[in-house]
């Protein structure tokens, strides 16, 4: 396969061209030189886009998906690390699904109001006492171009 412009990089990949440059910037993909004012790349940063996607969804930050690449590129990543994002993500599930079940309950309890509902009053305990914490709020993501 021929190398690639970033035009055609971010319309593969869904990808803004805004987000290949910074994820440049930041080290995580390279250029291999320029057909006139146009970067292009191997055909291999397609992968290596769609492990960065990957990352970013399972909750990664861009930091922690830069040092699961090796210096020369390939893939090195650490199996403790996906463990620990695993377990992190099954707290958070938990965490949701006890959100979502006092909400749906909510929704249909007969209590005159909410706060005369006794599991909707132990959620907003929970909340308040920092049982349920806060969703984290992302820093701003690359925003995928729509297909």
């Amino acid at each position: 396969m021929k190398d690639l412009d970033i035009a055609e990089v971010a319309r593969r990949s869904g990808m803004a061209a805004s987000t290949l440059r910074f994820y440049e910037e930041k080290g995580l993909i390279a250029s291999i030189g320029r057909r006139g004012l146009r970067r292009l790349f191997d055909p291999g940063v397609l992968d290596r886009l769609a492990l960065i996607a990957l990352g970013r969804s399972a909750g990664f930050s861009l930091e922690e998906i830069a040092g699961m690449f090796a210096p020369d590129g390939k893939p090195q990543i650490r199996r403790d690390l996906l463990a620990e994002k695993a377990d992190e993500l099954e707290r958070m599930i938990r965490r949701l699904s006890v959100l979502r079940d006092g909400l749906r309950h909510a929704a249909r309890c007969g209590a005159p109001s909410h706060l005369e509902c006794p599991t909707f009053r132990r959620l907003m305990r929970a909340a308040g006492s920092g049982r349920l914490p806060p969703q984290k709020t992302e820093m701003a993501r690359p925003r995928r171009r729509p297909a």
